[in-house]
């Protein structure tokens, strides 16, 4: 059981080592912003510290630190690792004929349906909602796996959403500014909601005591706020405006006297 659980962390070293081997060769190469590395080293750090054993054994005896290790793994660390741009990376480094592929990959259907931002918000809110509204928090408690799982989906779940919102790697038929701001309105609404919720003891499938409940509830209501107000500036710092659009919508100049 303990092989399971240590899966997660073993994977996120193994990912760490491969961005870095491939950052390293690409700057020698055409360079590659050192800023890009940093943010992704960031979040595997911040990753594997909620992963760690004495962390994940803090989180399973106080509920409090349950939500420290929930924020970090869904919502701080995936959004560090994602401004890292491991896809442009990999697209830059792969051989010419293996980087079509993986271009042909991420313009599949398949694709297309997980960057839907509406899909992005379902399996990152939803699985909020789920994780504390139905009995698989209990469940993750007394399984290994099932613990395991739901690392996984977190971290998952948390890139995805910050991909499709945020990220600086290309996403297929991503949509405006405005349609992504509205999302991440909804996601900061399920947040809250849920924290207050949770600070109050209502609906919540968890066997904690209410000290416990109202500290998580808090700690997921600011720092869930503080998480998605990193998000939405990083959606701003990382929007560039559409030519075709812009062209379109660009004010005339005016006629010469």
């Amino acid at each position: 059981m303990v092989l399971v659980g240590s899966v997660p962390l073993a994977s996120l070293t193994l990912g760490t080592l491969g961005y870095l081997l491939l950052a390293g060769r690409e700057h020698g190469r055409r360079g590659w912003p050192l800023g890009r590395a940093i943010a992704f080293v960031t979040g595997a750090l911040l990753a594997g510290l909620a992963l760690s054993p004495g962390f994940d054994a803090y989180a399973d005896d106080d509920f409090g630190g349950h939500m420290a290790q929930h924020l970090l793994l869904a919502m701080v660390a995936p959004l560090a690792l994602v401004l890292g741009a491991p896809v442009t990376l990999l697209l830059r480094s792969l051989p010419h004929r293996h980087a079509r592929r993986l271009g042909r990959l991420l313009r599949t259907r398949g694709v297309h349906v997980f960057a839907n931002p509406v899909v992005a918000l379902l399996l990152s809110s939803g699985g909020l909602v789920a994780l504390y509204f139905t009995p698989l928090y209990e469940l993750s408690a007394r399984d290994e796996t099932v613990h395991a799982l739901v690392h996984v989906h977190l971290v998952l779940s948390g890139a995805l959403f910050a991909w499709v919102v945020a990220g600086p790697d290309p996403a297929p038929r991503r949509p405006g500014v405005r349609t992504r701001l509205v999302i991440l309105g909804i996601a900061v609404a399920v947040h809250a909601s849920v924290a207050q919720l949770m600070y109050a003891g209502l609906f919540v499938r968890v066997d904690a005591p209410a000290a416990e409940l109202r500290a998580a509830g808090s700690l997921m209501y600011f720092g869930g706020d503080i998480a998605e107000l990193l998000l939405a500036l990083a959606l701003l710092l990382t929007w560039r405006p559409r030519p075709g659009r812009d062209a379109r919508n660009a004010t005339p100049p005016a006629p010469a006297r």
